[in-house]
């Protein structure tokens, strides 16, 4: 559906042209869900932005990004007007920012349908409805006329969700969606994207900051640091031998109920330090300043991915296979 190759963004910053990603390749299948993994900074947000011609004002792209054969890194923005909320779709991280609140949920929900599908009023809130029941809120009709303040977090990101599929896009590309919900919910209406991606035939690329998430609801997963993908691969693959220290450094923060390292009064694991700014990322591996295992040459240059197993990489100068 959507492949990517060599993709490389550039920003301005008060520290002069900084590159935020860093020569990211990856492709989106029809009915599949690559999970993008990584701590706030890594670049995660920004690879969604560049996927659906979003970039902040004085981004650079280059490299390439093809949507069923079409280039999308030389489209104007007309073109960019026809593809967004029609074949191409997103989740927003914070539905209350995303919603606006002066209108109702349905005409919201209506809006991509009347601009892509051309229906009329009644046609559209027909639909809208239709599609409120599709990510299952709770009393759909009676709240199509409600504003988004008048719901829950979670009932607003379902409205976020009816507008992302209601012109049944080829790919969905979900940030966080679940940010600030509770566990349940998280799992609920990421279990519903997953399901919803499988019964039309998405591509969905799923952005999460939660490893144990990521684990239930992707089918293949990449982890990024530094604007650079450092570990890809199938995720029980990961799940089972992640070869990265950055990776194994996260699965190692997480907690795990009943885990003997976890017991009563014992400290959870953390990685030191924090994301350098994009300014202060290295000329070698990004995650070199707080990696454990690094030598000189991390810092030195690049390292190359290295294959673990068949559709298994990690770029580290110090995997043994």
């Amino acid at each position: 559906m959507i492949t990517v190759t060599d993709l490389h963004v550039t920003l301005r910053s008060a520290r002069g042209e900084v590159e935020a990603l860093r020569g990211l390749s990856f492709a989106l299948q029809r009915g599949h869900t690559l999970g993008l993994i990584g701590e706030s900074g890594s670049g995660k947000s920004l690879t969604a932005l560049a996927l659906i011609g979003l970039l902040p004002d004085g981004a650079r792209a280059a490299g390439s990004v093809r949507f069923q054969e079409r280039e999308l890194l030389v489209q104007d923005e007309a073109a960019w007007c026809r593809l967004r909320g029609d074949r191409i779709a997103m989740v927003f991280q914070e539905p209350m920012t995303a919603l606006n609140p002066l209108h109702p949920i349905a005409r919201q929900i209506a809006e991509p349908l009347r601009l892509h599908r051309g229906l009329g009023t009644a046609a559209a809130r027909a639909e809208a409805l239709r599609l409120l029941d599709r990510v299952r809120l709770a009393d759909a009709r009676a709240r199509l006329d409600a504003y988004p303040h008048q719901l829950s977090g979670g009932q607003r990101q379902r409205v976020g969700i009816a507008i992302a599929l209601a012109c049944a896009p080829d790919v969905l590309l979900a940030d966080e969606p679940t940010t600030a919900l509770d566990a349940t919910l998280q799992r609920e209406l990421l279990g519903l994207l997953r399901e919803l991606v499988r019964e039309d035939g998405m591509a969905m690329l799923l952005i999460s900051h939660d490893l144990g998430l990521m684990a239930e609801h992707s089918d293949e997963l990449m982890v990024m640091y530094g604007g650079r993908i450092v570990e890809a691969g199938p995720t029980a693959a990961l799940a089972a031998r992640a070869a990265h220290p950055y990776t194994r450094a996260l699965q190692a923060a997480r907690p795990r109920l009943g885990a003997q390292a976890h017991r009563a009064g014992a400290r959870l694991p953390t990685i030191p330090g924090s994301v350098p700014a994009l300014a202060d990322l290295p000329p070698g591996c990004p995650y070199a300043d707080r990696c454990a295992e690094a030598v000189e040459a991390c810092r030195a240059a690049v390292p190359p991915a290295v294959v673990v197993a068949p559709g298994h990489a990690a770029a580290c100068l110090r995997i043994v296979r």
